[in-house]
């Protein structure tokens, strides 16, 4: 009997251990899992350094062991004016811009937890997501933000480029914080921005003011640039009657120093050939002035004689005549007309 009654108790008792030995702790697709060995025999206590894979599932005690989970997917914190963000009602960051204006800024933080990290992240941080998001993610993202996007002037909320810059800059400096303790930052996403409603009136009728600034500007630089145009045309034109008139220039300057150079070639000849007969002169001067020049002009005088009537006058002054008071040309006519008769 007492058998017979240990076995009744035993056999459930065994069926327990087993169950609480075998008993299973599972992780969901984006779920990594971190364990607690609270006691045991064969293991070190404390939290594991191993981290349990994502979509699977595990046995051990659970009396002894403790278990947590932390999902690794990307998570979005909106903080945001209206309900639509992780917390009801007004949650959108109001701050100073550098130039002391109120501006109200919503902003989309998406981060994700490191899986390799999650023993640490429980360990110092956090048990779960949630917790960690309220601890950690939330005010230090917050924080980092609001300070990034308050060095911004005014007008800088205008341009896109510079929201992005600022941006950029916070996300850099929240993974520089948040990295060590396993939160990954993957994006600061600026969305709407508002300033107090009079404010708001001044910021557009400035905007339209600087539109009409703007469009005086282009209208000016169109009316400049067709000026210029009309100068290049008119200094293109200038500069082609120029090069016409050099061209004539050059033309002309061209023909004259050809004319110049046919000129002084026939001076040249010119020259020389008055050189020539200069000397072909001097040479008969030279042969003239001799006996030779002498017998040359009773040769032409001879020649300049020769079919001509030579009439004999008898000269002196015995008896002859006396050509100082004779009539040359009645003598000549009374000998003409004996010469008829």
């Amino acid at each position: 009997m007492q058998i017979k009654s240990l076995t009744k108790y035993l056999i459930p008792l065994i069926v327990v251990l087993i169950v609480l030995a075998l008993f299973p702790h599972q992780t969901k697709t984006t779920e990594v899992g971190v364990r607690i060995i609270k006691w045991s025999p064969f293991a070190k206590q404390g939290i594991q350094k191993q981290v349990y894979a994502p979509g699977a599932t595990y046995f051990f005690p659970p009396i002894i062991n403790a278990w947590y989970v932390f999902d690794t997917k990307l998570q979005n914190i909106e903080m945001t004016a209206s309900n639509r963000g992780a917390r009801s009602g007004q949650d959108d960051l109001i701050f100073k811009t550098i130039d002391g204006n109120d501006i109200a800024l919503d902003v989309i933080i998406a981060y994700r937890i490191d899986p390799q990290k999650a023993p640490e992240i429980l360990q110092n941080v956090a048990k779960n997501n949630q917790e960690l998001e309220e601890k950690m993610v939330r005010p230090i993202t917050r924080n980092v933000t609001r300070e990034q996007f308050g060095a911004l002037k005014t007008e800088d909320f205008y341009v896109a480029n510079k929201r992005t810059e600022k941006a950029e800059a916070a996300k850099a400096i929240l993974n520089q914080i948040l990295n060590p303790y396993g939160v990954i930052v993957e994006s600061v996403m600026p969305k709407d921005y508002r300033f107090p409603q009079a404010y708001q009136r001044a910021i557009e009728e400035k905007k339209v003011a600087d539109q009409m600034v703007e469009r005086f500007k282009s209208e000016t630089k169109a009316t400049i640039e067709e000026y210029l145009q009309k100068i290049q045309q008119a200094t293109g034109e200038v500069n082609k009657m120029v090069a016409d008139v050099d061209g004539e220039f050059a033309k002309a300057k061209i023909n004259t120093d050809a004319y110049y150079e046919q000129q002084g070639m026939i001076a040249k000849a010119i020259e020389a050939e008055g050189q020539a007969q200069s000397k072909g002169i001097e040479k008969m001067a030279e042969a003239l002035n001799g006996s030779g020049g002498r017998t040359m002009v009773k040769m032409k005088l001879a020649e300049a004689l020769v079919g001509k009537k030579i009439i004999l006058l008898p000269l002196g002054e015995t008896g002859g005549i006396d050509l100082k008071t004779t009539n040359v040309n009645e003598l000549l006519k009374i000998y003409g007309i004996k010469s008829l008769e």
